[in-house]
């Protein structure tokens, strides 16, 4: 492994930051939408996310910006580890791709929930995170792409069964950072105090507070008994007349 400083770095941590974040800016939804002659924001609940899609255009439409949006938040962290994985942080034994996966990463989501070219007001994260976990995670061994994929349909099952679609979605974002948790601190724990590791935990922590704070209207209402409820059955024959995630 080769040791790389931070002045090295920062100029790579400054590229990665700004164009994960225009990553994030572009909203596939806007655009199927656009080719539909719609505008997302004026359909359904005006989010422009998976589940408006589903809803408003069929849950094969919403399945593709579902995938377009895992894409969008993993290749980036992917492309990072790729770049990265080879090095380490000068004078420690942190592999520098374990951070640059999930700050990548966190950039993506923060261009996607508040994007300047729409205002600040984009999706709410879910998709790009859940496959931003599910590439990221995979890149520890072949065998997680297959395990990945079981927790994403453990999700689906959930919501399937419960039809609480937000909660279903955001139990999967902290269950596979909970799974990538584990892996780092079993991975570095004789160096948890080392800042990097930290920042590590900090990324994971960073996503599951953007997308539990981008649904926190959603949680309102479900403690009070007042969230919609999220039929996949509906959803797959487009139907409205569901609050999105």
């Amino acid at each position: 492994m080769k040791e790389l400083g931070i002045g090295e770095l920062w100029y790579w941590f400054l590229l990665m930051a700004v164009a994960c974040y225009f990553i994030g800016c572009f909203n596939f939804a806007v655009v199927i939408a656009k080719i539909k002659h719609k505008d997302v924001h004026k359909i359904g609940s005006g989010n422009p996310g998976t589940m408006n899609m589903s809803r408003e255009f069929g849950l094969k439409i919403g399945f593709i910006n579902f995938l377009l949006d895992a894409c969008k938040g993993g290749v980036p962290a992917v492309i990072s580890y790729f770049i990265f994985r080879g090095f380490v942080f000068a004078g420690t034994e942190i592999v520098i791709s374990d951070f640059t996966r999930y700050f990548c990463g966190v950039c993506v989501i923060i261009g996607h929930i508040y994007p300047v070219t729409m205002r600040f007001k984009g999706g709410k994260g879910i998709a790009s995170t859940l496959g931003l976990f599910w590439m990221s995670i995979s890149c520890e061994n072949p065998w997680f792409i297959l395990l990945g994929f079981l927790g994403l349909l453990g999700v689906l099952t959930y919501i399937a069964l419960t039809e609480w679609g937000s909660m279903g979605s955001l139990l999967g974002v902290t269950g596979f950072s909970l799974w990538q948790g584990i892996i780092f601190f079993l991975r570095y724990l004789d160096m948890l105090a080392s800042g990097w590791v930290i920042a590590c935990f900090m990324m994971l922590l960073a996503l599951n507070f953007l997308t539990w704070f981008a649904h926190r209207k959603n949680l309102v209402r479900l403690f009070a008994g007042e969230e919609h409820r999220t039929s996949v059955k509906k959803l797959s024959k487009g139907k409205r007349g569901m609050k999105n995630m």
